[in-house]
């Protein structure tokens, strides 16, 4: 089959490499130097669901996979599906579950999903004053696409305020912060529960677990991700079951009745709490490092499943899964999450042996490879268990060297925890 993948960052580098392990003609666009490994990168200008469809027609795609988030909410899989091309992702409609923070909230509350206290502000002024109303520490959120820097985890009152005033000023992640969600801070581990689904079934993926701070510990500022691990242990079957019918089924059921049924990947994040399993906010699709970690777990059958979804015969669907856990460590450039500094050579990946290397935030400048982003490589390793995962994933990393390289050295700490129970 020919399969097109829209995108250009790691998750992208992980499901082209995933397709052309099963033996599928792979292109991307726009792509990145990794993907052009084990795909055909086509380049784009601009990115509009309109260019896309000419890239898709052009290479005769049997099927799209959109891995970022913009394009599925400004309604690729509109035009696609208007024109008669397979692609597998949530509508424009749909999308809004992660196009809009203040959509999926209310959304929650509607249908009884449980999810933090909230409330939405359109103005700066009302957001400072209703913030008597939460303790501290409290969540701020932008309203919009904010990829993954839209949050923040306030201490203070001085704290929430400044960032307020960056948010809506534009100045921490422009319009998107427009409007601002302000939530109550659960305290407890984060889960990302993510499901292959087809408006009114679902096939669980096995769990993950990001690590969003920037430092060790879970310091610093958020970012889109630092590093992931993919480990059955993260939940028993029993709150495996819980989350599939009473979070993702529930969603699923929820967005039918709205008018907007759900087809695609959809990414539940969620805060495990004494009294279960509560909903942080939805993804729309793979999440970023996770699927780096998910798809190196799977042995077989990621298109296969993907087109049995689209044809409406996913309980039929059979997705090979090794044992064991995987791991995936972000290594990420000078300044992230604030000002990146690009163009700083990489060096050593081609000595990485026992694991690989989904290139993100990468160029090709006067024949070398060189940093082009923030995150900027994804080390993912397997292993019997997780500390094997771990050590060869942190093995790999000691190759590769680039200036002013950050990355966490406690990936998968909290779940190497689950073995000595």
């Amino acid at each position: 089959m020919n399969i097109l993948i829209v995108g250009s960052g790691g998750r992208e580098h992980a499901i082209a490499w995933r397709c052309a392990q099963e033996g599928h003609k792979v292109y991307c666009t726009p792509g990145n130097p990794g993907i052009a490994q084990v795909a055909e990168c086509i380049p784009l200008a601009e990115q509009t669901p309109e260019l896309f469809l000419q890239v898709a027609n052009l290479v005769n795609a049997d099927l799209t996979i959109v891995g970022p988030e913009a394009p599925l909410v400004s309604g690729i899989v509109d035009h696609f599906e208007a024109h008669g091309r397979r692609v597998f992702g949530p509508t424009s409609r749909a999308a809004q579950l992660e196009g809009s923070k203040a959509f999926s909230k209310e959304f929650m509350a509607r249908h009884g999903i449980p999810t933090a206290r909230f409330q939405v502000f359109d103005s700066l002024d009302e957001a400072k004053a209703a913030l008597a109303r939460f303790d501290y520490p409290v969540v701020l959120k932008a309203d919009g696409l904010a990829a993954g820097k839209g949050v923040v985890i306030a201490k203070s009152k001085a704290e929430a305020t400044q960032a307020l005033e960056d948010l809506f000023s534009g100045a921490l992640v422009g319009a998107a912060g427009s409007r601002v969600l302000i939530e109550d801070f659960w305290r407890g581990e984060e889960v990302s529960f993510i499901a292959i689904c087809d408006y009114d079934t679902a096939l669980p993926l096995p769990p993950t677990q990001d690590h969003k701070n920037i430092f060790d510990n879970d310091e610093g500022p958020n970012t889109g991700g630092m590093g992931a691990y993919c480990d059955d242990r993260i939940l028993t079957a029993d709150q495996k079951a819980h989350v599939l019918e009473h979070i993702i089924l529930k969603t699923l059921r929820g967005m039918a009745h709205e008018g907007a049924p759900f087809r695609g990947f959809l990414y539940a994040g969620l805060m495990m709490t004494p009294d279960g399993p509560k909903v942080l906010e939805y993804n729309v699709r793979l999440g970023d490092p996770e699927t780096q970690a998910l798809l190196y777990r799977i042995e077989g059958g990621f298109v296969q499943t993907i087109l049995a979804a689209t044809n409406r015969q996913l309980p039929s669907a059979k997705l090979q899964l090794s044992d064991g856990a995987t791991a995936c460590v972000v290594m990420a450039a000078h300044g992230y999450p604030a000002k990146v500094r690009t163009g700083d050579e990489i060096q050593g990946i081609e000595k990485v042996k026992g694991a690989t290397v989904f290139q993100a935030g990468t160029r090709i400048d006067n024949g070398a490879l060189v940093t082009a982003g923030g995150r900027v490589l994804g080390i993912t390793a397997s292993g019997q268990d997780l500390k094997t995962a771990l050590n060869h994933a942190y093995a790999a990393v000691e190759n590769i060297s680039f200036d002013g390289m950050q990355f966490r050295r406690d990936i998968g700490q909290k779940g190497l925890k689950r073995y000595t129970v």
